[in-house]
């Protein structure tokens, strides 16, 4: 069908269109959200999305100038929620703590989204312990300490009513080659998720999210990655790779390939699930997850 020359691909630009907007009575500015990984991609796309609900939204993540840019775009959609950036690394119990209170002090802390995540292809028997050991910190260690700070805020509420939800993957529900670390975390932060559904007692939910492959920088610099790592072209990754199980069609087609149209789902399309779960209309989405991932899962060639 096509060459494997190497090709780019752009993150779509968001805009306030691509946000679901619910009509909800906690969200409102007096209650407050947090969101990990907030700096790009489907972190920043979910800060925003839960703004423009009207929620004050604290976002976490290591990158202070991806903070502020994602600040600057919220700015400019003019949502009617603040976007609050609160820099830290969530390596750091200390920073984490006072990032989670930071948020309490701003509202009623209700909801918590665990987003941030990070990407190394390669085979196990080559895999960098030291990278795996980040992963598992950044991906299933942070998510179960920024629960641990959040729960006792969300408890203080004056119907002790919330949600914590983690952002899994379909690679939480089966293995592919050279993932190891992140097919690891995935799978664990399903446990974690069921874990809090477990002990919320009804009021406070936990529910997870796994798509497929989404239109993000993470995404992107795996290609490259993964060609180097299998000895194949760009072209076969995302054709074959990423693509080639998936049965929704959906098409986008990059401007300097004009020939190639790829499956992909937007982060907006991911923070709107994020938002859907964090509302009343979820209320029974407790300890389950919100699989959207255009047939991968269930369906096998």
């Amino acid at each position: 069908m096509s060459t494997d020359d190497d090709f780019d691909i752009d993150e779509p630009e968001l805009t306030s269109d691509d946000l679901l907007v619910l009509d909800d009575p906690r969200f409102t500015p007096d209650t407050v959200a947090i969101v990990t990984g907030a700096a790009s991609g489907i972190g920043e796309a979910t800060a925003l999305a839960l703004a423009a609900n009207g929620l004050t939204t604290v976002g976490i993540d290591v990158d202070e100038g991806g903070l502020d840019a994602t600040a600057e775009l919220a700015d400019d959609l003019a949502l009617p929620g603040e976007f609050v950036a609160a820099p830290a690394d969530l390596t750091d119990d200390e920073a984490v703590e006072r990032a989670v209170d930071g948020a309490a002090e701003r509202g009623d802390l209700r909801y918590v989204a665990n987003i941030a995540g990070l990407q190394h292809i390669a085979a196990i028997e080559n895999f960098p312990m030291e990278q795996y050991d980040v992963m598992q910190s950044v991906m299933v260690r942070a998510p179960f300490l920024v629960a641990k700070h959040a729960i006792p805020h969300i408890e203080t509420t004056d119907d002790a009513t919330g949600a914590i939800a983690n952002m899994a993957s379909v690679h939480g529900h089966y293995a592919t080659q050279d993932k190891a670390s992140y097919i690891t975390a995935k799978h664990a932060l399903h446990g974690l998720t069921r874990s809090i559904a477990a002990e919320g007692e009804g009021s406070l939910r936990g529910f997870s999210v796994s798509v497929g492959y989404v239109l993000t920088p993470l995404m992107v610099n795996q290609i490259a990655d993964t060609a180097t790592e299998r000895g194949i072209g760009e072209r076969r990754v995302v054709e074959d790779v990423m693509l080639g199980q998936a049965r929704t069609k959906e098409m986008m087609m990059p401007a300097e390939v004009a020939n190639l149209f790829v499956l992909m789902m937007t982060p907006a399309e991911v923070a709107n699930l994020f938002v859907f779960g964090f509302s009343g209309h979820a209320k029974h989405l407790n300890g389950g997850d919100l699989l959207f991932d255009g047939g991968y899962t269930h369906t096998y060639e």
